[in-house]
């Protein structure tokens, strides 16, 4: 039996924290023994204790890969507990604890950023090299793009091994709730529904969807764009799209607690991303209903979408070539068909939970 502690940052539940419940749902009881350490109040807690798993709750790393207070408590909870493996989600506290201890160290970059000039050269490439190679025996990264994303700051190709997100297969709602959300959002029989789910922030590139709608609307297309999400910039959004005249077209949905019925009323997935996008779980999960995408070719995206296979990639930034795509997926229905039946495929051979789990668990198992 292998004892693993999961150390994660987050108060929310974001990326890090789903890919930490997913493997929580399919790892293997019988050779693995797993606990999970958060900050306090974190609402990743109740959703870990859903799945039978101890957590405990430690003050002062809420939301900070780095926190030199928090270090003797995260100290006792590790020499308390006595792991086998400490595998942390960004946190450099929880890296720098496992070390001190001198216990083996799992590390999972979940985002890709970009990466500052003073890494990138001379004796901050070697000190982020130094650090991160030393404060882990494995690092995991969740997309190739992830993986290029590390070795630009120094660290070896070899040091890290790649490891595609999974997520759960998501039921298509019945058609009652559909009715209803179509309803509740205006929407026709005619019209074409893409959606997009993420935060509202600039990295996220929403602008450019509300663009790509604009040039299909003065074509004629009849469509309705969900945009669902809260954020930073969802006044200027908003602003936005009523300025350009879109208010019939575009709707803003809030935050999104029940995503398989988001997901349910979409004819196309959009994402727009043009920073930290490493691999969307939104796509993963639009995928194992059959829904293509049109995606940006930014960062973890092309990892998801093979262009004319289960989707299509536009050029990051570009809304005309974004509603170029868009197009093709309302104007080509046999197309369209194949590419969601691609969608269910694809996502079964590479994006489901359980080998997500398995992967993680070889990690765990190739340490000792």
């Amino acid at each position: 039996m292998i004892k693993i502690l999961n150390i994660i940052s987050d108060k929310n539940i974001g990326g890090a924290g789903r890919c930490v419940l997913n493997f929580l749902r399919y790892y293997d009881r019988k050779n693995f023994a797993v606990k999970v350490v958060v900050p306090r109040g974190s609402l990743l807690k109740p959703e870990i204790e859903k799945l039978h798993t101890k957590v405990i709750e430690v003050d002062g790393i809420a939301d900070k890969s780095l926190d030199w207070k928090a270090i003797t408590k995260l100290n006792k909870i590790i020499k308390k507990e006595k792991p086998d493996v400490v595998h942390t989600h960004g946190t450099v506290t929880g890296r720098i604890c496992a070390r001190m201890c001198h216990t083996k160290v799992v590390y999972t970059r979940h985002s890709v950023f970009p990466v500052s000039p003073r890494v990138k050269h001379g004796v901050g490439r070697l000190a982020n090299k130094y650090i991160n190679e030393f404060l882990a025996d494995d690092i995991i990264a969740v997309a190739e793009a992830a993986k290029e994303n590390l070795t630009d700051g120094g660290i070896a190709p070899e040091k890290i091994k790649v490891i595609l997100n999974g997520v759960e297969k998501v039921q298509k709602c019945s058609e009652e709730v559909c009715n209803r959300l179509r309803q509740q959002y205006g929407i026709s029989d005619e019209d074409f529904v893409i959606g997009i789910l993420a935060r509202i922030d600039a990295v996220k590139g929403h602008e450019f969807l509300i663009e790509a709608t604009e040039q299909l609307k003065k074509e004629g297309k009849s469509i309705k764009v969900l945009i669902a999400g809260t954020g930073e910039r969802e006044e200027a959004l908003k602003k936005m799209v009523k300025e350009k005249g879109l208010t019939e077209e575009i709707r803003f949905t809030g935050f999104i607690s029940n995503i398989p019925e988001f997901l349910s009323i979409l004819d196309v997935q959009a994402n727009a991303s043009y920073g930290t996008e490493a691999t969307s779980l939104a796509l993963l999960e639009g995928m194992s209903m059959g829904i293509p995408a049109v995606v940006s070719n930014y960062g973890g995206n092309p990892g998801v979408i093979s262009h004319g296979e289960n989707g299509y990639l536009f050029e990051s930034k570009n809304s005309r070539d974004m509603a170029k795509y868009l197009r093709k997926m309302m104007e080509e229905k046999d197309k369209y068909d194949i590419m969601s039946q691609r969608a269910k495929e694809i996502f079964q051979e590479k994006f489901t939970a359980e080998l997500y789990a398995r992967n993680i668990e070889a990690v765990y198992a190739g340490l000792f």
